[in-house]
């Protein structure tokens, strides 16, 4: 077949060679948008369907048929385990921490990386400042778990945060030499209230008192303590010996001062008329202490400052500061994450305007809060959504770093999720209703961080 054209004529192909044609030959499959074979591209994108399909959505749908059936999986339980996420006082505890966690630990991270990357800006080894924060992201929850639990222990010894809380308050207020210190019932002192011990009867000038003490271990005297000695009697003063009645090795006599005891070197003495104090002194390395004339008559008192206990730091790890503790060991690891991204946003920032805002004649303060805060937004929007979705699951630190005391203070759902359904008494009907309301937590927070990616990909 051929048609008339302006140079002659020309061949008129059959109907199945023409585009878009529809001739008796064999149609060919459709392509896609990047020129592939539909039927390719699905062969390719199988495997990854069937390890979405067996590693997500199995499991999803699987848990939430499981929770609806009760602990031994055969009878029907309706929504009695999810009735259990509200009743149950662990489970509840866990959520209220959770609610705790989503307000407080993105928010101060975020908050942190803000300032960071801000100030780095402004310092020559702002570099090496973003490796040093960022520096704790490389390492794993496990191990900053462990750095924390040590970093909390309650002995000043080991625990980094208490050897600081101890060394500041003893810089204000010492603890005392002899905690525990006592008299035995026969020596001549008796509790005076409030841990102090007062002489039994009143002293008299030209008298040598004994202040007989027990109950301080030989190795906690102080260093520089010496043998007791007898005080010297004085004619227009009270003198007297405050020492450890205590032999060691035994063999030693009470009320009596022996050779081979110690005496309690800065010990407090006060000489109390009527309700006050007229005098005090303190004991030297012998345990000899020397009272004015105006003594004469008072009875002797050892205030309660003697015997004051230690002070051993903040329980960092009780019920009441096991969590705003854990979220310091989340915020030291995650901070770096935040300051190294809010960079990056930073650095894309038009410098024309902060530069036209400052000759405007704002400070740095207005430029920072109204300028800079506002065009980082997304930014911010970005670091705070993807912290939250993680402190959501969050689960090692809270399990290594909470001791066994404290660990139903500190709980948290990911935590109550895998007691529910590991734990000795294992409800996987529990578990289950708990992995789903997980779900039912983290689904909002995906969907605003899916519309926003949108928005700014219409932009």
């Amino acid at each position: 077949m051929t048609t008339a054209t302006a140079g002659g004529t020309a061949p008129v192909p059959p109907a199945d060679k023409r585009p878009g044609g529809r001739g008796p030959g064999p149609a060919r499959s459709r392509r896609s948008v990047t020129g592939t074979r539909r039927v390719v591209a699905a062969v390719f994108l199988l495997p990854a369907l069937v390890l979405l399909g067996a590693l997500v959505v199995y499991p999803i749908v699987y848990s939430v048929y499981r929770s609806f059936f009760d602990q031994a999986g055969t009878g029907f339980a309706g929504l009695d385990n999810y009735k259990a996420l509200f009743t149950d006082d662990t489970i509840r505890t866990a959520v209220r921490n959770n609610a705790v966690w989503v307000v407080l630990a993105p928010t101060v991270s975020t908050a942190l990386g803000l300032i960071f990357a801000v100030l780095t800006e402004r310092i020559r080894w702002g570099t090496a400042f973003k490796l040093i924060v960022f520096m704790p992201m490389a390492i794993s929850m496990l191990a900053a778990g462990i750095i924390f639990r040590l970093v909390y222990d309650q002995a000043p010894e080991r625990g980094v945060a208490n050897a600081v809380a101890v060394g500041v308050h003893d810089t204000f207020a010492a603890s005392s030499a002899f905690p525990k210190a006592h008299p035995l019932p026969v020596h001549p002192l008796k509790a005076g209230g409030g841990g102090s011990f007062v002489t039994k009867e009143p002293v008299r000038a030209g008298e040598p008192v004994l202040l007989p003490l027990v109950g301080v271990a030989p190795a906690k005297m102080p260093d520089d303590a010496a043998p007791a000695k007898a005080a010297p009697a004085s004619g227009d003063g009270v003198t007297g010996t405050a020492w450890l009645d205590f032999t060691k090795g035994g063999g030693g006599r009470p009320n009596v001062v022996d050779p081979s005891e110690s005496g309690l070197k800065g010990i407090e003495v006060e000489a109390v008329k009527g309700g006050r104090v007229v005098a005090s002194t303190t004991a030297g390395a012998d345990g000899v202490f020397t009272l004015p004339a105006s003594a004469d008559g008072a009875v002797l008192r050892l205030p309660a400052d003697n015997f004051r206990e230690p002070y051993n730091g903040v329980d960092w790890l009780g019920p009441s500061l096991v969590t705003p503790g854990i979220i310091g060991s989340y915020v030291w690891m995650w901070a770096g994450f935040a300051m190294v991204l809010i960079a990056a946003g930073l650095a894309g920032l038009p410098r024309e305007l902060l530069e036209a805002a400052r000759v405007d004649g704002a400070n740095e303060w207005q430029v920072f809060r109204r300028i800079t805060v506002p065009m980082l937004a997304p930014v911010l929007a970005v670091v705070l959504v993807t912290l939250m979705i993680n402190v959501l699951k969050i689960f090692d630190l809270v399990f290594i770093i909470a001791p066994g005391s404290s660990q139903d203070d500190a709980n948290v759902l990911a935590l109550q999720l895998y007691r529910s359904s590991f734990g000795t008494d294992a409800d996987l009907g529990v578990g289950s209703a708990i992995a789903v309301l997980l779900l039912l937590l983290v689904i909002p927070v995906m969907l605003f961080n899916i519309r926003r990616i949108r928005k700014e990909g219409r932009r």
